[in-house]
Parts: C-alpha cells; sequence; structure tokens
C-alpha cells in the first residue's frame, strides 16, 4: 500500500463532526484551507486544532527551505504567507532552513540529478533567505531552526538505521524516480536519502503540520510515516497550489522571467503586478493578499457589476509593495507608474555619462543599457518604443550631439546620458 493510499485510509476515520466544532476550530480551519491545495488528513487537523484551544499549547507548524538561489520570489511567499495566517493564530511556526539537505539536493520534479552546492554558497544563501523570510513571517515569534543541528550528529551509524525504515519498493512508488527508472534515467543512490531526512525533520522537529507545495506533497508523507515509525502522532499536511508567473500560465520562475522577486524595487514590483490578467488577479488575491476573503469575494461582485478592474489591481499591487517595502514606497510607486503612463518621467532614474558624440541612436540605446544590440533597439525604433525627452522618434538614423537628454524604451526603461 503506498503512502498516499494509507493516509487516504486514516482520512476515512472521523475525529468530532463538524457540528462539534467551537467558533475557534471554525476559525482557524476556514484560515487553514483558504488557498491551499490538499489539507491531509482533514479530520486529525481539526482535532489538532480542538486539542490546542483546550489545553492553551500551540500547535507547531513546519515549513522546510532549502537556499539553494539567493533569491525569494512571490510564488515562494505563497506558503510563506500560510504560515503568517496560522501564525497569526498563534502557533509556533518553525522556518527550517534546509543547510543540510541542500548538501543532498531535492530530486522532486527533476528528471536530472541536481548538482550540489558549496557549503559556501549554502550559507550565504541562507542568510539572504533569513533577511527576506522576515518580511512575511513575524521572526521575533518563530522558532528558526536548521536541520543541520540534527542531521550532522546522526552519522553514518544513525543514517543507516533511518534507511532501514523504508523500503526501495516504496520510494519507487515516487513519479520522478519511477519516470527516470522507466527511461533509464541515472538515479543516485544519495537522492533516496533526501525524502528520508526531510521526513526525519518532522520527527527531531515533532511538528503537528507541515507545510509544502504540491511538488513536495511524497515528503510531506514521508514525514508522516517516519512519526509513526518514531512513536510519535503523525502530523497532517497541508500542500499550496505553484502559483502562475506574470503570463498566467506557467509557474512563477526567475528561468521562465515570468516572475516578481520580492527584493525588486518597488517601483519594479508595482509595476509588474499591474501587468497581470484581471483572471490571474484574482487567484493572486486568494494567495497573497491578507484581506479577509469576505472582502475579496466582495471586491470581486463590484468588478462583476462593472466596477473599473484595474482599481481592484491596484489595491493588490499596493498591498503587496507595502509588504516588502513601506506604505510610502507603494504611494511613490503608484505615483511613478501614473506618470510613466502619461508619458511622464520618473524622479529617480539611471544617469550614465558617454563619450563619442555624435552617436547613432541605435548605440546609444545599446551603450546605455537599453537594448542588447544595435539591432534590437532599430527593431525598438520601428515599433514606436522609443521616446527622447518624452517624444517618440522613428529615424533609426538619428545621431545625437552632445548634451543631455532623457532615453525612454517602453514604459518601464528609462536612463538620463550626458554625451559628450
Amino acid at each position: 500500500m503506498s503512502l498516499a493510499q494509507v493516509d487516504a485510509k486514516s482520512s476515512q476515520h472521523k475525529g468530532p463532526g463538524q457540528e462539534d466544532w467551537t467558533d475557534g476550530v471554525r476559525e482557524a480551519m476556514a484560515v487553514t484551507l483558504r488557498g491551499c491545495e490538499e489539507l491531509l488528513p482533514h479530520d486529525d487537523w481539526a482535532s489538532k486544532l480542538a486539542r490546542a484551544e483546550r489545553s492553551g499549547v500551540p500547535l507547531r507548524i513546519k515549513f522546510g527551505m532549502d537556499p539553494t538561489a539567493p533569491d525569494l520570489h512571490l510564488g515562494h511567499t505563497v506558503v510563506l504567507n500560510k504560515m503568517r495566517q496560522l501564525q497569526d493564530l498563534g502557533h509556533t511556526v518553525i522556518p527550517l532552513i534546509g543547510d543540510f539537505t541542500t548538501t543532498i539536493g531535492d530530486p522532486s520534479g527533476r528528471n536530472s540529478t541536481r548538482p550540489p552546492l558549496t557549503r559556501e554558497q549554502i550559507e550565504a544563501n541562507a542568510q539572504t533567505y533569513f533577511e527576506q523570510l522576515r518580511q512575511v513571517v513575524d521572526i521575533d515569534r518563530a522558532e528558526v531552526r536548521y536541520n543541520s543541528e540534527w542531521s550532522d550528529p546522526l552519522g553514518a551509524r544513525g543514517m543507516i538505521q533511518l534507511a532501514a525504515r523504508y523500503t526501495v519498493a516504496r520510494m519507487m512508488e515516487r513519479d520522478d524516480f519511477r519516470r527516470r527508472f522507466d527511461s533509464n534515467t541515472p538515479i543516485s543512490v544519495h537522492e533516496f536519502l533526501y525524502p528520508l531526512m526531510q521526513g526525519y525533520d518532522s520527527v527531531a522537529l515533532k511538528a503537528d503540520l507541515e507545510l509544502g507545495g504540491t511538488d513536495q506533497k511524497f515528503n510531506l508523507l514521508m514525514g508522516r510515516h517516519l512519526q509513526a515509525e518514531y512513536g510519535q502522532e503523525p502530523q497532517c499536511i497541508l500542500t499550496m497550489p505553484l502559483l502562475e508567473g506574470l503570463d498566467g500560465v506557467e509557474k512563477m520562475s526567475k528561468s521562465k522571467n515570468n516572475y516578481i522577486g520580492i527584493s525588486e524595487p518597488a517601483n519594479t514590483m508595482f509595476a509588474k503586478v499591474l501587468s497581470i490578467s484581471d483572471t490571474l488577479m484574482w487567484r493572486w488575491y486568494t494567495l497573497l493578499s491578507f484581506q479577509p476573503m469576505a472582502m475579496i469575494d466582495r471586491l470581486r461582485q463590484e468588478v462583476a457589476s462593472g466596477r473599473n478592474p484595474k482599481e481592484a489591481k491596484v489595491a493588490l499591487a499596493k498591498e503587496i509593495t507595502t509588504r516588502f517595502h513601506s506604505a510610502a514606497a507603494a504611494d511613490a510607486a503608484e505615483q511613478d507608474f501614473i506618470n510613466r503612463s502619461k508619458g511622464g518621467i520618473p524622479d529617480e532614474i539611471a544617469e550614465l555619462s558617454l563619450s563619442g558624440a555624435p552617436m547613432g541612436i541605435g548605440a546609444l540605446l545599446k551603450a546605455a543599457g537599453l537594448a542588447p544590440s544595435t539591432s534590437e533597439a532599430n527593431r525598438l525604433i520601428d515599433g514606436g518604443g522609443v521616446r527622447i525627452d518624452g517624444t517618440v522618434i522613428s529615424d533609426k538614423g538619428l545621431r545625437l550631439d552632445a548634451g543631455t537628454r532623457v532615453l525612454q524604451v517602453g514604459k518601464r526603461k528609462f536612463a538620463r546620458v550626458m554625451l559628450s
């Protein structure tokens, strides 16, 4: 019987019915389920919430992050937002930095072995993660941990004993391992250790709930299995969907260039949120906003009844920009966007000095970093996307004498160039 079948069977055991829930449990369940993909087992979590309410002992909620890259984007914050919502209910959230598991490499969804990072890379990325994490989670009320605390002392003997608690046959039930095996794509033995070590994290932390993306379900279920093996009450698992990026199709990813980094400038962040479709906006509201669902539903009804959807999108852009910058920065970003929409020039733009006057417009745009090549600059000019001091230009042969000018490409790229 697979992990999923075991937990499906266990979830059929009904705890207290919804008619027995207190108002506190009912509210906590609503917060838990908002935007989630799956809560397993549903009734076990309700029972844990009821027990916490009676005893006054907060539940322990774990979310592991492997610091594989230095920067986070909004897609990463979907689970962090859920963690913050549960933290605000009074529970103990445990952001877990996977400094040990990163040395193994998460095979989830991969068709090849993940290249390992050096200890120096991991430590640098972990510090960046921590600084970015505090922008969503109240770090002062959180229990930040590193899984090297218990993984390093485990040693070779402990690792072998841990591996004995799971079979290769069940490990091969995992979709990505099965696909790679069937296609004769190599699977390194150390990759089997990753889900085991992630599951052991739950044992070490005595987690009541583990959060993760839908691609992490196998690893989260491993935590339940190992906790039972070690005589603990199994954790519940809560999976959150993968956030679609700016294109509204692919999941948000830096490699697909459809992302918003949480450390991006306020003006860029605001403008990028406004660029999403009206349809995608509501999904982002559910997964990224901290506004009550009743307010979001009311706003959606108003838009359906004729209210300009841009007003709702501006409100979302300001909320997100405020969270990662400030209310003042969000207000300034809104004004900057208005100025740009009207053809105005933002208050803060890059300034640079160049020599070589007179200089052709294509070469100037390339030198200013506003176009990757002169041929691309010419294409932008043909499309009416280039302005000099607010005036659209159409002459690709234009040569500019010495002087200071503001160059603009599209709605967002500006540079004040002093040409000599």
